[in-house]
Order: C-alpha cells, then sequence, then structure tokens
C-alpha cells in the first residue's frame, strides 16, 4: 500500500567529513529509491552535526587568520551545511533514480523551521555537534566558556542550544512537491532556526534536532509514516545490560514510560524515540486513511523491510 513517508536520515547515512558523505551517499539513495520503486512518496530529512561543527569551526578558525573573515552565526552555518549536504544527496538520489528508469526530478529546500525564542532549551544547551574529542580537550573548550558534554560513552562534544520546532516555514512547498511527484530533501540539519521579530523572520543561535523536524514535517505534510534511521536494527530497553531487550513494537504510552525510567540515552535514542512519540499522538488519523500514523526506527538497510513489519521498532498509539 503506497504511503506518504518521511525519513530522518541519522549520522551513520552521511559520514563524518566529506569524502565519507560522498561514499554514505551512494549507499543511502540506492536503500531510498527502494522505497520508491515501491510507490511511495518521500520526503528526506537529514542530520549534520558533525558537518555544521566543521563549517562554525572552519570559519572561526579563519575569523582567527584574518579579520575581514566573518565568524558566522549558528543559523547561518545550517543553512550552509543544508547547502552541500543537499548536492551529495540529491545527485546520488538522481543519479540511482535513472540507473532504474524512474523519472522523477529531486530538489533540496533550504528550510527555515521556526522556534520559541522562550524555549527553556536556549538556557540549557544540549544538542551536540561537530566531531568528539578527548576530556582534555572538553576541559580546554570549558575553560573558553564553550559548553560541552559526554555524548553517550563515545567521547566528549561540544553542545548549542536545542529548542522544538513550532512551525516549518516551507511545509507548503515541500507538500506540492511530493503531489507533484518529486522527492523533496528539506529541514536538513533540523533546519534553520528561526524566530518572527519585527515582522519578520530571524536566525537564532541553535540547532534543531533534526528527528524533532522530521516528525513536525510529518505532520504538516500529512504523512503516513515517518521513519527514522539510526545505528541499530531495533530500539533496546536496559540496553548493554544482561538483561537487555530488543523491541518489535511500542505503544506511545508504553514508550513514554520508557522515557520516565531513562530507558534512553540523551544524546542518541531518547530524541528519536521522543519524535516519534510526537508524530503518532499528534494527528492519528488522516481524513483520507483508515489506519493510524504510525513511525518506524531502524538502519536504513533495513527500511524496506520494516514497513513490511519484518523488523525495527514500530511505535503507534
Amino acid at each position: 500500500m503506497k504511503k506518504r513517508i518521511v525519513i530522518a536520515l541519522g549520522g551513520n547515512a552521511l559520514g563524518d567529513n566529506l569524502k565519507e558523505q560522498m561514499e554514505a551517499a551512494r549507499i543511502t539513495a540506492g536503500a531510498i529509491v527502494d522505497l520508491v520503486e515501491e510507490g511511495h512518496e518521500i520526503a528526506i530529512v537529514h542530520g549534520n552535526g558533525p558537518q555544521v561543527g566543521m563549517i562554525e569551526t572552519a570559519f572561526e578558525t579563519a575569523a582567527k587568520a584574518d579579520r575581514h573573515f566573518p565568524v558566522l552565526p549558528m543559523s547561518v552555518c545550517v543553512a550552509l551545511s543544508q547547502g552541500y549536504i543537499g548536492y551529495d544527496l540529491q545527485n546520488t538520489l538522481r543519479m540511482e533514480l535513472d540507473k532504474r528508469g524512474i523519472k522523477k526530478d529531486v530538489a533540496t529546500i533550504i528550510t527555515q523551521v521556526e522556534v520559541d525564542p522562550k524555549d527553556k532549551a536556549f538556557e540549557n544547551p544540549s544538542k551536540p555537534i561537530g566531531g568528539f574529542m578527548s576530556k582534555e580537550e572538553a576541559d580546554v573548550l570549558k575553560e573558553k566558556g564553550i559548553p560541552v558534554m559526554e555524548d553517550a560513552g563515545r567521547g566528549w562534544r561540544q553542545v548549542v542550544a536545542s529548542p522544538k520546532p513550532v512551525n516549518i516555514i516551507e511545509a507548503q512547498t515541500i507538500k506540492s512537491l511530493l503531489a507533484s511527484g518529486h522527492i523533496p530533501i528539506a529541514a536538513g540539519g533540523g533546519g534553520i532556526p528561526v524566530a518572527m521579530k519585527d515582522g519578520q523572520y530571524r536566525g537564532m543561535p541553535a540547532v534543531i534536532d533534526k528527528d524533532f523536524s522530521a516528525a513536525k514535517l510529518a505532520e504538516l505534510i500529512g504523512a503516513d509514516m515517518l521513519i527514522i534511521l539510526t545505528a541499530v536494527e531495533k530500539v533496546a530497553v536496559n540496553f548493554g545490560k544482561p538483561d537487555q531487550k530488543w523491541l518489535d513494537t511500542m505503544t506511545a504510552s508504553e514508550a513514554e514510560k520508557y522515557i520516565a525510567e531513562n530507558q534512553f540515552a540523551k544524546g542518541s535514542m531518547l530524541p528519536k524515540v521522543q519524535a516519534a512519540v510526537s508524530f503518532v499522538k499528534s494527528s492519528p488519523v488522516q481524513a483520507d486513511s483508515t489506519e493510524p500514523h504510525t513511525a518506524l526506527i531502524t538502519l536504513l538497510t533495513k527500511a524496506q523491510d520494516g514497513i513490511a513489519g519484518r523488523t525495527g521498532t514500530k511505535i503507534s498509539l
């Protein structure tokens, strides 16, 4: 059965540097076009954690070397990451579509995502960006007043504010592209964070979690399913413990219970489960559909099997 699907690509689908990104994009394109070939309408949201950190660091370094180089605000760094990641994705997707004889266009939409300037997240930076570092390197940043945190046992990373998305400014454009048979790449890196001020949208110093933006986009464009792709095939409770249990399904209420028990790591699985619950609860049934909205968390290479119900963790009401 044909579905309108929003896919949120995790960092493992993009690599950590330009060379890895180009190779990862080719693998990602194959998995996505598998779904297109089945007749599904696909909109793509991607992360930018390593990339936006590299962009910020590059311009900071250049500004120190030459005062004529600007230090870019975070909103502009996000916009730049949308452009160059989208460039790789849309080109590899187009090549894969052409190879299979599928006539569809792919376009990257530079997407603004509205946030509330009073969001408490601005008081408590928590979104990891950039590469991993040692504790010694993190301590140097701390001394400079730059927030850092330990990221799910994998090392230390810089953190920035991560407000929740309130609205996606280009949602209607994205919806129109889907309705016309095209594949939009949108809200990359969670979207450019903006807030209304003096009658216009202005950039905010933040990075929005791409899973929450994907959930908001899925809600606004009337998607049937949200697929959040990550580094594991299924969600687990008691992860890494002797009684670890992989989950085939979760209801929204079960997921909220596990969240309250701190079952999911803040830097990795927690936002994915929270975003899945947000989508499932936001608009459970479309006017033209007889089935409730569902979310799926799984590996990129297992997305096709996940939709068919053979793997992954399915979240529903």
